[in-house]
């Protein structure tokens, strides 16, 4: 091979994730560094689930992947690791290792968005890497400290770059000496796409966003409770209100058999299912419009969000809604996912219960709505402190110039 064809070598860069939050931030800088270096080849290993946020973006997965019970939800549970590591936890892990260290041997360097799992495993590949730490922030309990492997692997000479996922979390690591710590964004912001879908929302009337997450079961037991929210809420409101219910495509589309899991839920609970995908409750005389693919659009046109989910509700702090959480019964959105989810947003987010919801957390939650609504003061508080947690989008494109920078601007070595 002569000189010319060495320098022509396709360079090659490792992307390390571990979650749905943390794959929904990954992919934007991904295909931010699609556009700045198109030339470059992008490989993937999501450590939880099936990493679908980068096979819709027909990247490279170089591992297995699986989908294990607790979703990757083990540190308000500890024993849903009990479940994982008998559904083969271990075994898919040193497999996984095994195809990073493969594939990254071959790389120019490594994005690790997530904890320590995904550091450990660019640290194994023996290249230079950069740390997104999604789930850190100054914000939990007002100090940094990390376990010593995590803190041993940030402070590493092959570690170039600490992003935040804040400001006050990157002054603080700077503080601590951590002084490759640096904030640019949340790249989950870029997500925000509009699709100009029609929501058919009537004009000068509170919309409610409903988010019930996306990981099923609980995602349609979740929407079940907003659906009780819903009609708590309504007689609060004399001169209208109205619900739009951003869902998993999963609970709308139909099954092998015809079935439409939506259909079936709703009607447990009393509702009309139709095949617009709206749902109407003929006692009540309320109508809730379920859609899957205009999540952007019904959160930038609420009013107020409540939800139990978790980057929805970052990306609803950072638009400047208003959040209603209600505690569910788990895996995911239990009481010690929102709790720990108001500290890291802050005042924007209101918690209602410590438990699992009841019918008496229902009919609070609806007085909050009515509330929250009414107290403009409190509304204009929601947009600065969005502002100051989450920030303006451009993360993602911002994050990827840095990487390119740092690793993409000279011709790769022979």
């Amino acid at each position: 091979m002569n000189s010319s064809d060495s320098n022509k070598r396709t360079r090659k860069v490792l992307f390390l994730s571990n979650g749905h939050g943390e794959d929904l931030n990954a992919i934007q800088i991904l295909k931010a560094l699609r556009q700045q270096q198109p030339d470059v080849e992008i490989g993937a290993m999501p450590i939880v689930g099936y990493g679908n946020a980068y096979r819709n973006l027909d990247v490279n997965i170089i591992g297995p992947t699986e989908a294990l019970p607790s979703g990757g939800f083990v540190y308000s549970d500890r024993l849903k690791l009990v479940d994982d590591v008998k559904s083969g936890l271990l075994t898919l892990l040193w497999r996984q290792v095994q195809a990073i260290r493969k594939y990254g041997r071959h790389c120019t360097a490594i994005l690790a968005v997530g904890d320590v799992v995904v550091l450990l495993g660019a640290y194994l590949t023996g290249k230079p890497y950069i740390s997104f730490m999604v789930s850190s922030s100054a914000y939990y309990e007002d100090r940094m400290k990390f376990p010593l492997l995590t803190d041993w692997l940030l402070k590493s000479d092959r570690c170039r770059q600490i992003f935040t996922r804040d400001r006050y979390t990157a002054q603080m690591l700077n503080g601590l000496g951590y002084d490759k710590a640096i904030f640019v964004g949340f790249p989950a912001m870029d997500a925000l796409e509009l699709t100009g879908k029609d929501l058919q929302l009537l004009p000068n009337i509170p919309l409610v966003a409903l988010l019930p997450g996306s990981r099923l079961p609980e995602a349609g037991t979740n929407l079940q409770l907003l659906l009780d929210l819903a009609i708590a809420t309504t007689p609060l409101f004399p001169d209208g209100i109205q619900f739009c219910a951003a869902v998993t495509p999963n609970l709308c589309l139909s099954d092998d058999a015809g079935t439409v899991l939506l259909q079936q839920l709703a009607e447990q609970r009393g509702w009309e299912y139709h095949a617009t995908g709206d749902l109407t409750h003929p006692k009540h005389q309320i109508r809730v419009r379920c859609i899957y693919d205009a999540f952007a659009d019904i959160l930038q046109q609420c009013d107020l969000v409540a939800g139990m989910a978790g980057t929805a509700i970052e990306q609803a702090v950072g638009l400047g809604k208003p959040i209603i959480q209600i505690p569910s019964a788990g895996p995911q959105f239990t009481y010690v996912f929102a709790e720990a989810q108001m500290r890291l947003l802050g005042s924007s987010v209101q918690t209602i219960g410590t438990k699992a919801a009841t019918t008496e957390t229902i009919t609070q939650a609806a007085q909050a709505i009515q509330r929250t609504l009414g107290d403009d003061e409190y509304l204009a508080q929601c947009r600065s402190n969005g502002l100051e947690r989450i920030g303006n989008p451009g993360g993602g494109d911002a994050m990827a110039r840095v990487f390119s920078d740092l690793f993409l601007k000279t011709d790769p070595q022979s």
